[in-house]
């Protein structure tokens, strides 16, 4: 069957240009005009939409300057009618054409077959979807829990254990672990980087925002003397944050904190 005229599919049903339509049946009144008589009896977003076109004002140099008209996406259905109420020869053949349309639209293997299609369609698009939140969601269930403090190694490999393998430090990608991820920590200023005694320890920031604790141990030494040792940790708080800087911005670092320490 040759094509008369372009058929288009919206939302799962078959619609044509109504300026298509007017120019392909003759009608000699002008397409408004001929919108006007015709359109009455019919249901705007039901048998058609309004939709606007661009056309060249001088049909001889279509790349020139564009033009906006107003057309009209109308329904296989309505368009039959149409069809019939111009009265002419070419009223009778676009008619003809329409319902083999139909036929060939409302056939039981087309009408599987588009089923099918939009079944894939849908399987396609949830793949891709959990595929998005896959990631979000297993570092949800990393940190569900998170009722204690953590080492920031512990942190370093739950993170890279769930996909995130390379830090950016100094402009340049390195790999994911313990040791790196503390170099990111100091770049960053969440840690302390002056050479002290409190290198390592969570900036005053970085406290603030309650993303660290620092579990302070009194050690005996041999001769008797004393000594705290510091461990800081990553609070419920501070996984929470971290997780979602790696994986719920692919590793945007603009919530950094910039401040000298």
């Amino acid at each position: 069957m040759n094509e008369l005229i372009k058929v288009e599919i919206k939302n799962d049903i078959q619609v044509v240009s109504a300026r298509e339509l007017h120019k392909g049946l003759n009608i000699k009144k002008r397409f408004s005009s001929w919108v006007s008589d015709n359109f009455k009896d019919f249901i705007e977003d039901i048998d058609f939409k309004g939709v606007l076109i661009s056309t060249p004002f001088n049909p001889k140099y279509p790349d020139g300057k564009q033009q906006e008209l107003q057309d009209y996406a109308i329904t296989i259905s309505m368009a039959k009618e149409l069809c019939m109420m111009s009265r002419t020869e070419k009223g009778k053949e676009y008619r003809k054409y329409f319902l083999e349309l139909e036929r060939k639209w409302n056939d039981p293997q087309e009408v599987v077959k588009r089923g099918y299609a939009i079944l894939q369609n849908e399987n396609a698009k949830l793949r891709i979807e959990n595929q998005q939140l896959k990631p979000k969601a297993l570092f949800a269930d990393s940190v569900a829990t998170a009722k204690t403090a953590i080492l920031i190694g512990e942190l370093a490999k739950i993170i890279k254990q769930n996909g995130v393998d390379k830090l950016t430090v100094g402009g340049k990608e390195i790999a994911m672990g313990p040791n790196n991820f503390f170099k990111w920590l100091r770049e960053n200023n969440y840690l302390i980087s002056r050479k002290c005694t409190d290198y390592n320890s969570p900036t005053q920031k970085a406290m603030k925002l309650g993303l660290f604790e620092v579990k302070e141990t009194v050690r005996t030494l041999p001769d008797g003397h004393t000594t705290i040792d510091k461990t800081t940790k990553v609070t419920g708080k501070g996984q929470i944050y971290f997780v979602n800087k790696f994986v719920d911005k692919d590793g945007d670092l603009d919530g950094s904190i910039r401040s000298k320490h």
